[in-house]
């Protein structure tokens, strides 16, 4: 587990990983005529929180797939009951009740897998916009992803 380039980093990762900070130890609560005015607080510490946050690009370009991917189906499911309530109403046609919960359950669950997909298919690289449907991406970062989880479940057990 050196530091052999296994895999392709993500264009956002950061280089090094980071260390586990240690606990502060507990000070004793000083009474309010022996509290000192407080100084101003450090800056946060924007380096590793910028170079561990996506990209604005990218994270537009991710809510986007996801808003088209998961709304079109997500709003069929809703739609699905709605058209199946003015079938009944209206022209009289007996629906059963499995049918309509099979139909929209299955928009709905399309609509899960279009946030997926909406996130995978987007190009994690700043600078390449990447393609419409995104299949390249959607290869390229879910190969990212699993060698991932592989180098985390064997860090795990080491």
């Amino acid at each position: 587990m050196s530091d052999q380039p296994s895999r392709n980093p993500l264009p956002f990762e950061p280089s090094q990983k980071r260390k586990k900070k240690s606990k502060p130890q507990a000070k004793p609560v000083a009474s309010k005529a022996e509290a000192k005015p407080k100084a101003k607080p450090d800056k946060p510490r924007t380096s590793s929180s910028e170079s561990m946050a996506i990209p604005d690009q990218v994270s537009k370009r991710m809510v986007r797939r996801m808003a088209l991917l998961c709304g079109i189906p997500t709003a069929l499911g809703i739609l699905s009951f709605v058209v199946s309530y003015l079938v009944v109403v209206n022209l009289e046609i007996k629906l059963p009740n499995v049918a309509v919960v099979l139909v929209s359950m299955g928009f709905f669950g399309l609509g899960v897998l279009g946030l997926s997909y909406g996130v995978l298919s987007a190009s994690w690289e700043e600078e390449i916009p990447g393609t419409v449907i995104g299949w390249q991406e959607f290869t390229t970062n879910l190969g990212r992803l699993t060698s991932a989880w592989r180098e985390a479940r064997e860090a795990k057990k080491s």
